[in-house]
């Protein structure tokens, strides 16, 4: 290896062994505060998630059996694989809303941005690198990540022309540059915080401690990253492994302490610079150390080597890490999660099965009694089929098989109780689990509003992530690619709007109220498109998006189908028309005909009568009996006058029912 000049001494390297103090000095503090208070009990539940068993996790002194039980596992992994369902089930995870005031009336094209950004994020496995964080904060409570910025060599094949010969080309890879702004899982071992703070914004610093390989923090040093300085040996403390191990790797290793946060100024001065500003408290105060305070990144290998120190060089001057509380703690930065919710029911499952087992192993293992004064010298006792005992005298008298009793099988039960309780107290649910939780009486409405309250669970974890969590990341992966991407990335004003909503178990059980909808309804209701749509949107089906727009396309009729629609229409409404007329014609026609009918009757009196006159008049000369033919005449006169009055009522009730059928 080539020879590296170190620059150590002078004023510089007392600036950098003051700033190196001030930063060992206080994350010092805040690592012996994070031990005492939550370490242990982190270490432990991540022995719980992994079924490990150790000496001080037992429940009482005489315990023999190891069991842990794995209800806190399925309980974690229950809620991690709903959550992950909820921010990437639907495929896209945020969506961008034009929020630019735009003075030369040129909007921005959001779509292509959003299009790029999850181009990226893919490259960089986001969401491999998201489903660790969640899963870290169902265990310790707190989900950490740590944004980096790195320009990456990539190869993608390429075909290109060769000079001077016609029709030839060379096929090959080509190399290209990219910015990379991946997310790093930071386990909560591993990250400190000033304990006066509850937010990352709101504290001093914030530290990230990591083993990295020697051959890394090289590799930095001579692409001028880091400073050319002397890393040493390697490290050999087991403090910060991600998991415990009974035997740790400990040759070519390099402990890295990344800090984030305020320093004094003047420790990143360069040397000969004067450092000018006001002095408001006295050199001896200790409040005179966090004066003219500024953000700045610095990198410490070893605890004592200053390898980085550097004003923030983003141009947003936010801290590059996110962090979120699966379940908020208020006024605290450390969260609750799964397992802390868990511990109790679980030590006590683990209590029930483990007191069971040792029961078992007295209970069910041979045992002999025996007399020692009268079995053969040196003689090796052990009980096995086929085995010959040797005794000196009656077998009957000197063995005597015995147990200690049954096993009792309450132990089982109580478990199973415990379980239960787990389930009620982590808000998990599973196929075992549903039924206890709703009475047997209930039916699908208690089935119902056991499934809300579990729902509305996860959406608080839900709201809890999106907030602290993706929309910070995103916005701030965004600030980085428009600052080291600007031919890629245009540097506006955007509004991230998370588009996560509903876990797989939220939206079965929207499903069913679809489904419920449209069964009450029935197929032919107007609103079928829009519960058909509303289903389709909650299911998991691959090609969901082609379904729901060939619904769209069914919703909307073409226009020949649509112009014979109103052609249909038409000629029924016109068919309607000359029916009506021609009911009406004929009301008409009967109406003159009954009107017709009536002037005869009424003026047939009067012709009987004029005939009447005139036959008596005819034969007046040639007949004796005038008399007699007068008086005939009256009576038939009269007669004919009562036939006509009954015609005549017979008409008017023919003309009556004749207009209310009309009127009908």
């Amino acid at each position: 290896m080539k020879e590296t000049e170190y620059e150590n001494n002078g004023e510089e390297g007392e600036a950098d062994r003051e700033l190196v103090s001030f930063i060992i000095d206080h994350t010092n503090r805040w690592r012996d505060y994070r031990d005492v208070n939550y370490l242990p009990d982190w270490e432990e539940y991540e022995r719980i998630f992994r079924g490990k068993w150790a000496a001080e996790d037992k429940t009482k002194e005489s315990e023999r059996s190891r069991l842990v039980s794995p209800a806190t596992q399925q309980a974690i992994e229950t809620r991690h694989a709903e959550v992950m369902e909820a921010i990437f089930g639907q495929g896209e995870f945020f969506d961008i809303k034009d929020d630019i005031m735009d003075v030369n009336q040129n909007p921005l094209d959001v779509e292509d941005i959003k299009n790029k950004l999850n181009e990226d994020f893919k490259q960089d496995k986001i969401v491999k690198a998201i489903d660790s964080i969640e899963l870290m904060a169902e265990i310790y409570g707190t989900g950490i990540g740590e944004i980096v910025v790195k320009e990456v060599t990539s190869y993608r094949p390429a075909t290109k022309p060769i000079p001077g010969v016609a029709g030839t080309a060379a096929i090959g890879v080509e190399e290209y540059q990219r910015i990379s702004v991946p997310i790093k899982p930071v386990n909560p071992k591993n990250f400190l915080i000033d304990p006066n703070a509850d937010s990352i914004e709101d504290a001093l610093g914030v530290a990230i401690e990591k083993y990295v390989s020697l051959h890394k923090v090289v590799q930095n040093i001579e692409n001028g990253t880091y400073r050319k300085v002397d890393i040493g040996s390697s490290y050999t403390s087991q403090e910060l492994e991600p998991t415990q191990e009974a035997s740790q790797y400990q040759n070519d290793k390099v402990k890295l302490l990344t800090y984030y946060g305020l320093v004094p100024r003047e420790y990143l001065q360069a040397s000969g610079e004067e450092v000018e500003y006001e002095e408001i408290f006295p050199e001896e105060s200790e409040a005179d150390d966090y004066c003219n305070m500024v953000e700045a990144i610095v990198v410490i290998a070893n605890d004592n080597i200053l390898l980085k120190a550097e004003e923030s060089p983003y141009m947003m001057k936010d801290r590059p890490v996110v962090a979120y509380q699966d379940d908020t703690v208020p006024g605290r930065f450390w969260g609750r999660g799964t397992a802390e919710k868990a511990y109790n029911m679980q030590k006590a499952i683990d209590s029930q099965y483990r007191a069971q087992l040792d029961s078992m192993a007295l209970t069910t293992a041979p045992m002999i009694a025996m007399d020692a004064t009268r079995l053969p010298r040196g003689a090796k006792f052990e009980v096995r089929p086929g085995k010959a005992i040797l005794t000196n005298g009656a077998p009957s008298e000197i063995l005597m098989p015995f147990k200690f009793g049954q096993t009792d099988g309450s132990n089982a039960a109580a478990a199973q109780n415990f379980e239960r309780m787990l389930l009620q107290a982590t808000g998990t649910v599973d196929a075992s689990g549903m039924p206890t939780q709703a009475p047997r009486d209930a039916g699908a409405s208690g089935m119902s509003m056991v499934l809300a309250g579990i729902i509305k669970k996860y959406k608080r974890t839900l709201s809890n992530f999106q907030e602290d969590f993706l929309i910070p990341f995103i916005k701030k992966a965004a600030f980085r690619y428009m600052q080291f991407a600007p031919e890629r990335y245009p540097s506006v004003d955007m509004e991230f709007i998370p588009t996560a909503t509903l876990g797989i178990m939220a939206r079965e059980y929207e499903q069913q109220q679809f489904i419920a909808l449209l069964q009450t309804l029935g197929p032919n209701t107007p609103v079928l498109p829009l519960i058909l749509k509303g289903i389709l949107q909650n299911s998991s089906l691959t090609n969901r998006g082609e379904l729901m727009a060939a619904l769209d396309q069914m919703s909307q009729p073409n226009p020949e189908q649509q112009q014979a629609l109103m052609q249909s229409q038409q000629l029924d409404q016109a068919i309607k028309q000359a029916q009506a007329q021609e009911l009406n014609a004929k009301a008409a026609k009967e109406q003159a005909e009954a009107q017709k009918a009536m002037m005869e009757a009424q003026l047939l009196p009067e012709k009987h009568r004029v005939d009447i006159i005139q036959a008596a008049a005819t034969n007046i000369d040639k007949s004796t009996d005038f008399e007699k033919r007068l008086k005939l005449a009256d009576v038939m006169l009269k007669e004919k006058q009562v036939n006509l009055k009954a015609a005549d009522i017979a008409s008017n009730e023919r003309i009556a029912q004749l207009q209310m059928l009309k009127k009908a």
